[in-house]
């Protein structure tokens, strides 16, 4: 008979858990008692304020020799095992921290709309009511948008330090759930918002049955969801490899769900149209480091040892992909959807660099490991798309954004400024030399070449040369077309909104110029603790 076992939490290492769930909670209970006219401010300055402690104390904990050292395995098995604080934990931690904190910046601005946020002012009323009308000429404001993005966050937090795969299916739902109602609650073109909700509800919820019954299956087969536990069966092939096989394969629509991979990708174009533009913002951003980095623990810790299995699957994924989200974002006449397919050929570039695993160990001194290619890449691809969006919420007219591409059109007559900022995140966007995306491109690429998936990487290079046509088609449309109309109209963000996307194009230059420091923090971070 098995006797319990006390687990032992390490409170300090998961203090950034702690903080980013008390935040949500709390802000939860300013909703129940606070005044309405009293939550706008105290949320914002909550969600700041929690979001930067718990980002200082990410940095504290990396300074901690027994965590991050040298770029060994370093770092902590908390909870009995369920949570891994190790090097790449902290390191997408304090990644989607600051992402999160730029995103809190777009969910407070009111100035575009005039005073309102972005979000609808009753989210129950009906589009087209009377009860949205006055909802609406009340200026009432869902400020609820607040604790869902902490519990996002919460979510995002977890889903990479998972070190079992139950922790890691309780982190993909807290972190999809929130998601769900925040991309129906736009202010304006209602159906269209609650339609990209419904879709990505819907087929979340499919994806998450396929994780969960592979699941299933690799228990079966190992006897344990414990990541080592699975890696050591996989090792001594003790069970069914059919359990195995099909597992791996069910538990992988999940999460190529997550991040958009074909053909799993279809819901990206319609639930980045239609939901608010600040959360598809902070969604495209945030969700594809946290998933991504669940993906590297999985396949490299639990699923490494049979690495030839899986990996002829993420050659065909990642080939697929890219060249779906290339071709498809040609054909695209909406900013947001062109954003979203460019999106999905870029979670192919990633994969791309997933597939190094099999040179990483043996690296020539001073060679970028695919752990640290793909990290630096999840940097680069994050702000600049962060900061893209958040140009998009600039270009609006009397019904709001404008996202149709024709009315783009003389936008750098109009803005010299944003269109230029837009210009330059879409030439990093598609690897532009002086620019993150180049950097972050030729490290995924080396990596793959390395491993010997050249096929992959000559894809790769078609589908960037594709996506490069169709990034200066934007760019030509802005500089050199003749307006429609009176053309585009762009309103003068606030410092929240200016911030971000200052943010956005400050570290997309920065890490194309001066790219070592962050490639070496991440080369710090050392390999997954198994």
């Amino acid at each position: 008979m098995n006797e319990f076992v006390k687990p032992v939490v390490d409170y300090f290492e998961l203090l950034p858990l702690l903080i980013v769930s008390g935040v949500a909670c709390l802000g939860v209970v300013i909703e129940a008692f606070a005044p309405r006219r009293m939550r706008y401010l105290a949320q914002v300055v909550l969600a700041l304020a929690g979001l930067s402690v718990a980002l200082v104390v990410v940095v504290l904990i990396a300074r901690d020799a027994k965590v991050y050292a040298d770029g060994a395995a370093r770092g902590i098995l908390s909870v009995g095992g369920t949570i891994a604080v190790d090097g790449p934990t902290l390191f997408l931690w304090g990644l989607i921290l600051v992402l999160a904190l730029a995103g809190v910046l777009l969910f407070a601005e009111r100035h575009l709309g005039g005073g309102v946020s972005a979000f609808a002012g009753q989210a129950a009323a009906l589009p087209g009511t009377e009860a949205e009308r006055e909802a609406s000429t009340s200026g009432l404001d869902h400020t609820e948008v607040y604790p869902l993005l902490m519990f996002a966050v919460f979510g995002m937090l977890l889903f990479p330090s998972a070190n079992d795969l139950l922790t890691m299916f309780v982190g993909l739902e807290v972190l999809s759930l929130p998601l769900y109602l925040l991309c129906g609650l736009a202010r304006r073109r209602r159906l269209l918002s609650q339609e990209a909700a419904l879709k990505y509800f819907l087929l979340g919820a499919f994806s998450s049955g396929f994780f969960l019954y592979g699941v299933a299956l690799v228990y079966g087969y190992a006897g344990s969801m414990n990541f080592a536990a699975i890696n050591e069966a996989v090792r001594n092939d003790a069970g069914n490899s059919a359990l195995l096989l099909i597992g791996i394969g069910l538990i992988s629509v999940g999460l190529f769900f997550k991040v958009g991979a074909a053909p799993f990708h279809a819901w990206t174009p319609d639930v980045y149209q239609g939901a608010p533009t600040p959360v598809t913002a902070f969604m495209a951003a945030a969700t594809k480091v946290a998933a991504f980095g669940a993906i590297l623990r999985l396949f490299y810790v639990a699923f490494g040892s049979d690495r030839w299995s899986w990996q002829p699957m993420m050659w065909v994924i990642a080939i697929l992909t890219m060249l779906v989200g290339a071709i498809l974002a040609i054909t695209q006449t909406d900013v947001k959807r062109l954003l979203a397919y460019s999106s999905v050929a870029h979670t192919g570039f990633i994969l791309t660099g997933v597939l190094g695993i099999q040179a990483t160990s043996d690296l020539a001194p001073g060679e970028v490991t695919a752990l640290q290619a793909v990290l630096f890449y999840l940097a680069t691809y994050g702000f600049a798309t962060l900061g893209a969006f958040a140009v998009v919420g600039l270009v609006r007219d009397s019904g709001g954004e404008v996202t149709a591409l024709d009315r783009w059109a003389g936008l750098g007559k109009e803005s010299p400024v944003v269109a230029g900022v837009f210009a330059f995140f879409l030439l990093a966007m598609a690897g532009i030399p002086l620019t993150s995306g180049f950097v972050g491109k030729l490290a995924v690429f080396s990596v793959a070449l390395a491993a010997g998936a050249w096929p992959v990487v000559a894809v790769a290079i078609i589908a960037s040369i594709i996506a490069a046509f169709l990034y200066i088609r934007v760019i030509k449309a802005m500089y050199f077309d003749d307006p429609i109309g009176d053309g585009p109209t762009v309103v003068f963000p606030s410092v929240l909104t200016a911030t971000t996307i200052a943010l956005g194009a400050a570290v997309t230059l920065m890490l194309g110029v001066l790219p070592g420091p962050l490639l070496d923090l991440a080369g710090l971070a050392g390999q997954f603790l198994r």
